[in-house]
């Protein structure tokens, strides 16, 4: 803090463009001059599935800051390990919302972290069930969660590339290292076989 000098920071190295999520999302008001006098960008926005379904708040939010896009980053830790049939309700959800986001002008999607990829109590893998239960919604994927989930990327872009619209790439480090970073590297500092 404060988030301006953040802003700032990140115009000076480069940036042109960020993406928010709900912490910083007090005053979009204020958020969006800012974002303005760095000369940066918020074409994308992590939003809770709280806020989400307060519609008519995520959208006014996200057109003050100029977010095209918005994903649900996440469900509540207790609802990470929840039966099949949560997430099936969880995909039924997602679909509602992203009808109205996308009728409004949005796009709409899900941000993995590595707990979809642990199979329900029949084996299935609650990304799957979000996605194919949510035929409409984006998918933002997140290559070192996905990684840490015990995937391998490919067989998931055969099947779902062409729903990605937004890509969190960052790296791992090798075991026990980085702990104050979850055990996340800068990319080309880590693990991953980038190539």
């Amino acid at each position: 803090p404060p988030l301006d000098h953040v802003l700032s920071r990140l115009a000076q190295l480069g940036y042109a463009q960020v993406e928010g999520y709900g912490g910083i999302y007090e005053d979009p008001a204020a958020l969006a001059a800012s974002l303005r006098a760095h000369g940066l960008t918020m074409p994308t926005g992590h939003f809770g599935l709280d806020l989400l379904k307060d519609t008519d708040k995520a959208m006014k939010i996200a057109e003050t800051l100029g977010v095209k896009t918005l994903f649900c980053p996440a469900v509540p830790q207790a609802e990470r390990s929840q039966p099949e049939a949560g997430w099936k309700a969880l995909a039924e959800t997602l679909a509602g919302l992203n009808e109205v986001y996308t009728k409004a002008g949005f796009g709409f999607g899900w941000h993995n972290h590595a707990f979809e990829f642990k199979p329900t109590e029949t084996g299935s893998l609650p990304m799957n069930l979000i996605l194919d239960g949510a035929p409409g919604i984006s998918w933002e994927v997140d290559v070192a969660w996905l990684v840490v989930g015990g995937q391998t990327l490919q067989p998931w872009l055969d099947k779902y590339g062409q729903r990605i619209v937004a890509i969190h790439v960052k790296d791992l480090a090798p075991q026990g290292e980085n702990p104050q970073e979850d055990g996340q590297a800068d990319v080309g500092h880590g693990t991953l076989d980038w190539q």
